[in-house]
């Protein structure tokens, strides 16, 4: 199901409202740090638990820790040491957005991601290549 395009706030909003988990996993996607993304050749990847982030905007603006939990419902991620207090004075994760954050390390454990990482660079190069190709032609 793809996502239809419109300019009108009230359908944009309907379309993330009701979008169907699977697809909702693509609003996940989070900027990789400049160390990251020399070594990986990746722009941005999708934040997961268990990876490390730094928080860029808001209140908690530089404050670096672990994904605990990703809220797909939401679009939110809760990050460790990120907490506010509750009226009776129990802690809660603050939810965060995550185009608000910076991935600073990632978890490698699953095969899958490095998959990912793989595809990626490669769809990477290969868009390079031919705008090299294109600038080349136009001479």
């Amino acid at each position: 199901m793809p996502l239809r395009s419109s300019i009108q706030p009230r359908v944009q909003r309907k379309q993330l409202r009701t979008m169907p988990l699977h697809l909702r996993h693509r609003l996940f996607n989070a900027p990789l740090s400049r160390e990251l993304r020399e070594k990986y050749g990746v722009k941005r990847l999708p934040v997961r638990v268990g990876d490390t982030v730094r928080i860029m905007r808001g209140d908690f603006t530089g404050t670096e820790g672990k994904v605990v939990n990703v809220d797909l419902k939401r679009v939110r991620v809760f990050v460790e040491g990120v907490q506010i207090k509750k009226a009776d004075g129990t802690p809660v994760y603050y939810p965060i957005h995550p185009s608000k954050v910076m991935i600073v390390k990632l978890d490698l454990s699953d095969k899958y991601r490095v998959r990912i990482i793989e595809r990626r660079k490669g769809k990477a190069e290969a868009l390079t290549e031919s705008r090299g190709e294109e600038q080349r032609g136009g001479e």
